[in-house]
């Protein structure tokens, strides 16, 4: 998940759109795998050998702490990039959220590429600089929002990247997003709850991962409460 306090950078929206694709240079080569819910893509520690992009699904990125517990840093839904570091190994283990299929690429290719291509070395950094912005505001949302604050932001950025046909469909659990907003499974659904009662979303069927947001002005002042 992305909360921006200011308005997002421009980034690009494929692996094809760095420059990169498998029919017009013949450096590159972009693979396509699978992995089932919960399957881990890659390990935090592990070397940083390939850039990856969302197709279909999603992905988590997360770290375990030292007592056991699970922050996640980042969602990553269809369209996004993901796994490009600035140095050589990962620092977050990865595992699909649900069943999800990547498109990948050898991250030395990129870097050949981005040695006589200007556009491409530019859209590198520019995917370098935005995954910045995401760590800073992540450490904003965590460290001066109030429990219902993270959940309005949560939802406000998921209605964002995923609301079609006026349904926001959640691919994550309810411990997923607790686990990223820093909180207890249970504050999150008080939080959830809480916002139901106000009128603010609805359910669709029993699951309560398919919401409707009913009232998205009330939703964004939850949002900017001091």
């Amino acid at each position: 998940m992305f909360v921006r306090t200011t308005d997002p950078l421009p980034r690009p929206s494929s692996l094809r759109a760095l420059g990169m694709s498998s029919g017009s240079d013949p450096i590159v080569r972009l693979n396509e795998i699978t992995y089932k819910k919960g399957k881990e893509i890659y390990g935090e520690k592990e070397p940083a050998e390939y850039v990856y992009q969302v197709k279909t699904g999603a992905v988590r990125s997360y770290k375990l702490l030292s007592d056991g517990r699970r922050q996640i840093g980042a969602f990553h839904l269809a369209g996004d990039i993901f796994g490009l570091e600035n140095g050589t190994t990962h620092r977050f283990t990865t595992e699909a959220v649900v069943d999800t299929t990547v498109l990948l690429i050898k991250r030395q290719s990129l870097e050949t590429v981005a040695e006589s291509d200007a556009m491409v070395a530019k859209n590198l950094l520019g995917m370098t600089t935005t995954n910045l912005q995401h760590a800073e505001d992540h450490m904003l949302l965590l460290g001066r929002k109030t429990s219902l604050e993270r959940v309005a932001a949560f939802l406000i950025e998921m209605d964002k990247r995923l609301t079609a046909a006026g349904v926001l469909a959640l691919p994550m659990s309810r411990r997923d997003i607790a686990d990223y907003l820093g909180l207890t499974l249970e504050t999150v659904s008080r939080a959830i709850s809480h916002l139901h009662e106000l009128g603010v979303l609805g359910f669709v069927g029993n699951t309560q991962r398919q919401i409707i947001l009913l009232d998205r002005h009330q939703l964004a002042s939850l949002d900017l409460q001091p």
